[in-house]
């Protein structure tokens, strides 16, 4: 318990990385981010240098992310720029608006992207590696009586594309302004994964059988069978209580099936509070009732990591899917988030989620933002971490953890002096240049950046 409360009270202190950046500048703002140190990549140093402003113009937002990880060799790290995506990643994001706003446009790396409630898509990152940035597009409208919400993950490769859509009917007819019921909302949502090892699973080899014992079923090895593309639809009812400018308060229900495999059914209530600037806060408390070969929130923050994973010292893989198949038998959980804006000054998005009988099902998200003016002292972190066991586990990191927290200290107002130190993945691949596997990689670099604020 001691643990997971210092935790929480370090991220209480933190904003994220610029990398991962949750929060965009306020209209008219933005930063120029630039500097230099040194950089142990799992234990080999290079020389790093950074250059990421960001720009905010009214509606319009611009990110650029440009890396340089140089050895003694004087040569640029490979990984850096070994790839078409790492050379267009450089622009991290080209946006217009921000999620919930009418018209929500952005192109470039998908940080924490959510789909309807999140039973289908839920904080998907696209990505969760530094050295296998992806290029994707995310475009949601919403024209008032109906609307959508979309995402196709990565130009480069096939991957996950999914897109809802919603309508408000009663909006149609003589009851729009009846209160509650006239702004009932109905959705459907499709989700596909077109990587090519999104369905492959292991399954019996009859062919390799053993003798029949006196007693039990005949041994038998098992071998990888690709049973097509992970695809997901759903339907889900919204049902707004209370619908203010000052407290909003809705109840839903989400109805999910995996195509060949289980489904789920999630209900819940989202309350939001709009504190006239100085306290905005979001809550949400949904109870999930899962079927047998079924997984909520399917396309996480971890998806591009766990879809696929190769060992190439024992020939044997990982994968979500073969996860998904595993689970032979019903079991139910809750899920909590929690979203608080204050003063423009504290920034805190966190999630988790349980089931109540399946060992190491617990799902953790949080990323905060804590910048007033004034204060030399920086810190700065965010926390992912999946099959989660006792929640004593939660601040061990390990293969289902991405981190990153860095500290500094500001002896001038545009001079930052830091650590930093991130838990993230870097890419195995095969001959044909291919990723087929991720392993952790620990990074520590001390560095000088200079951070000068831009005002328009």
């Amino acid at each position: 318990m001691k643990q997971i409360l210092l935790f929480v009270l370090l991220l209480i202190l933190v904003k994220p990385l610029y990398s991962q950046e949750a929060f965009y500048p306020r209209p008219g703002n933005g930063y120029f981010d630039g500097g230099m140190g040194l950089d142990w990549i799992d234990g080999e140093l290079y020389y790093s240098f950074h250059i990421r402003p960001e720009i905010a113009l009214g509606n319009w937002g611009v990110g650029l992310d440009l890396n340089f990880d140089i050895n003694k060799n004087g040569n640029i790290r490979k990984e850096n720029f070994n790839e078409l995506s790492d050379y267009l990643s450089i622009i991290r994001y080209l946006r217009y608006g921000e999620k919930h706003d009418p018209v929500y446009i952005k192109l470039g790396a998908l940080d924490y992207y959510n789909l309807g409630h999140g039973s289908i898509m839920y904080q998907y990152n696209n990505s969760p590696s530094i050295d296998t940035r992806k290029i994707g597009l995310v475009s949601d409208i919403d024209f008032g009586n109906f609307g959508f919400e979309s995402i196709y993950s990565t130009f480069a490769e096939a991957g996950v594309t999914a897109v809802r859509g919603y309508v408000r009917p009663l909006r149609f007819t003589t009851l729009a302004n009846v209160p509650i019921i006239g702004n009932l909302e109905v959705g459907g949502t499709y989700a596909v994964d077109f990587n090519k090892y999104s369905g492959i699973i292991y399954v019996p080899d009859y062919s390799k059988a053993g003798p029949v014992p006196p007693v039990g079923p005949s041994s038998y090895a098992l071998k990888p069978e690709d049973k097509g593309r992970m695809q997901i639809v759903g339907v889900d009812l919204g049902l707004p209580l209370i619908n203010s400018s000052l407290f909003n308060l809705q109840l839903y229900s989400d109805f999910t099936k995996i195509i060949n495999y289980g489904g789920g059914v999630a209900t819940g209530i989202m309350v939001e509070m709009n504190g006239l600037g100085i306290l905005n806060a979001s809550a949400k408390l949904e109870r999930r009732f899962n079927q047998a070969q079924y997984i909520a929130s399917y396309f996480n923050s971890m998806y591009e990591i766990q879809r696929y994973q190769f060992d190439t010292a024992t020939g044997t893989f990982s994968s979500k899917a073969d996860l998904l198949a595993s689970i032979t038998n019903p079991d139910n959980g809750y899920f909590g988030e929690i979203d608080l804006h204050f003063l423009g000054v504290l920034d805190v998005i966190g999630s988790y989620q349980r089931l109540d009988k399946t060992p190491d099902s617990g799902i953790l998200h949080f990323v905060a933002n804590v910048s007033p003016e004034g204060m030399p002292i920086v810190v700065r972190g965010g926390y992912d971490k999946t099959n989660i066991g006792a929640e004593s586990q939660i601040l061990k990191v390990d293969n289902n953890s991405f981190m990153y927290f860095e500290f500094g200290y500001k002896p001038m107002p545009y001079i930052l002096v830091s650590m930093l130190y991130k838990w993230t993945f870097t890419p195995i691949r095969d001959s044909n240049n291919n990723v087929i596997d991720y392993q952790p990689q620990k990074r520590i670099e001390p560095r000088v950046s200079f951070i000068y604020p831009l005002n328009f």
